[in-house]
């Protein structure tokens, strides 16, 4: 199913909206504040007060977990202390900023997979 860039773009402030409401704040999640989330929702242990380099790797995992829907990544297991680890398969082969935030916005919205209510 093809959809015009402001069909794209409705999904997108939906999960925005959704992220927003979910995490009771009231400026709108950065893409970065996302894949957070997702990097939580992937490791499956939610707790209070992450070190910064585990924020760093929960954003990671957020990225990897969307990227591995197109083989770039799979998701081998989980390490000693319980974090998924994930191995590249290929290269990253999206060139520009614009379109790597375009391809990762698709990515999130599949991801959250919000259907109209």
């Amino acid at each position: 199913m093809i959809q015009s860039k402001e069909e794209k773009e409705a999904k997108w402030v939906k999960v925005i909206q959704h992220v927003q409401d979910s995490i009771q704040v009231k400026s709108e999640p950065d893409m970065n504040a996302i894949l957070f989330l997702i990097g939580i929702q992937e490791y499956g242990n939610i707790q209070s007060g992450f070190t910064k380099e585990e924020k760093q790797e929960l954003i990671n995992i957020g990225l990897c977990s969307l990227l591995s829907q197109d083989g770039y990544y799979k998701k081998t297991g989980l390490d000693d202390n319980g974090w998924p680890v994930y191995k590249q398969l290929k290269n990253y082969d999206i060139i520009g900023v614009k379109k790597q935030e375009q391809y990762l916005k698709i990515k999130i919205v599949n991801y959250f997979n919000l259907e109209e209510e």
